[in-house]
């Protein structure tokens, strides 16, 4: 099985750019994406299918069986019990990761209308979340099937010590940052 697209950009031409640019002279001091985690909320609804639909929709988009997270706490002005679950969230790493990561860039990112750009703000570690209103942008959901639209954050992991190379790594891997 031969290696993802990204993955071989990332080797081939993003790694020794940011060498040079950097001034870096071992190739493992150049940033590098970790993982990718896709996180959604459902909070504490009177339906019960809503947390499996939605997990059935995030196992989709990302080809792996989601984790149905739970509350830890019980908060009584939310109406939310302790282990009643929450949300839904899948950690995507290796090839699966970069297939995932081309599939934003290429098809779910120009499906959004009126698309601009993505804002580009960093977390101050070097990483960057996405956040998704509308998970209908992913080729993998069917309209037809769809009762709610999901929203969702997408988390892009990278080893960067700041904003400045995990923004750089990101924009030469093709990330749509507006100007």
């Amino acid at each position: 099985m031969s290696a993802p697209e990204l993955k071989t950009l990332y080797t081939e031409k993003v790694r020794p750019e940011i060498m040079s640019l950097r001034g870096h002279k071992n190739a493992l001091q150049v940033p590098r994406l970790e993982k990718i985690v896709i996180n959604s909320g459902v909070g504490a609804v009177s339906e019960k299918n809503r947390v499996n639909e939605v997990a059935d929709d995030i196992g989709r988009i990302a080809g792996q069986k989601p984790i149905i997270t739970k509350a830890r706490l019980s908060i009584s002005n939310f109406k939310l019990r302790e282990g009643m679950p929450i949300g839904v969230k899948v950690t995507l790493r290796g090839n699966q990761m970069w297939e995932f990561f081309l599939r934003i860039l290429a098809v779910a990112l120009p499906n959004i209308r009126d698309f601009q750009g993505i804002n580009k703000r960093l977390d101050g570690q070097g990483n960057y979340t996405l956040g998704i209103s509308d998970h209908t942008i992913f080729p993998e959901i069917r309209m037809e099937g769809v009762k709610h639209t999901t929203g969702m954050d997408i988390s892009f992991v990278t080893n960067a010590k700041n904003d400045d190379e995990g923004g750089e790594l990101l924009t030469l891997l093709g990330m749509p940052f507006r100007k």
